[in-house]
């Protein structure tokens, strides 16, 4: 086998449309806004795009094969749920997460004030240091559907090492 098994990285994307009548939560946290993100969990676009990058470090789907929108159990759920599964996945496969780097990507409103907050529930989730997930944020500089405000999307990439024990 080449390379190193006890290494994996795994990318991870999502998009959800903005709509008015619903809370925008990122990362776990409630930012105000007058629309928030439609779907049929919590639309949590940030948690969605870290549990797919670890389902894909894992080589084991993607988010709608383990919480499919089909399934009325995921009507409304917390999308935290599904990144503290797939975190109980790796962990289950012998492997840690060493860290996270994300990116939202959304025209407003400005994140800046609740990066921390975000990274503080991610870590919390995940069980790893808050200095291992990093949170960027991003405008689309008013380019396509995010730029228009009609949609946001998150990035993630992460990296996990097979557990020494």
């Amino acid at each position: 086998m080449s390379g190193n098994p006890g290494i994996r990285i795994g990318q991870g994307w999502d998009v959800h449309r903005i709509v008015s009548g619903r809370p925008l939560i990122l990362g776990g946290v409630t930012v105000p806004s007058e629309f928030g993100l439609e779907g049929h969990s919590d639309a949590d676009v940030l948690a969605h795009a870290i549990t797919d990058a670890i389902l894909g470090a894992l080589s084991l789907g993607d988010i709608g094969m383990h919480f499919p929108d089909t399934d009325p159990r995921w009507k409304g759920a917390d999308s935290l749920t599904f990144l503290d599964h797939v975190c109980g996945l790796a962990e289950q496969a012998g492997y840690r997460i060493v860290n996270v780097d994300s990116t939202v990507i959304l025209e407003r409103p400005k994140l800046k004030d609740f990066r921390l907050p975000i990274r503080e529930s991610l870590a919390r989730t995940m069980s790893i240091d808050v200095t291992s997930v990093s949170v960027k944020f991003k405008t689309a500089e008013k380019v396509g559907p995010v730029g228009e405000g009609k949609s946001a999307e998150s990035q993630a990439v992460v990296l996990l090492v097979k557990s020494l024990f």
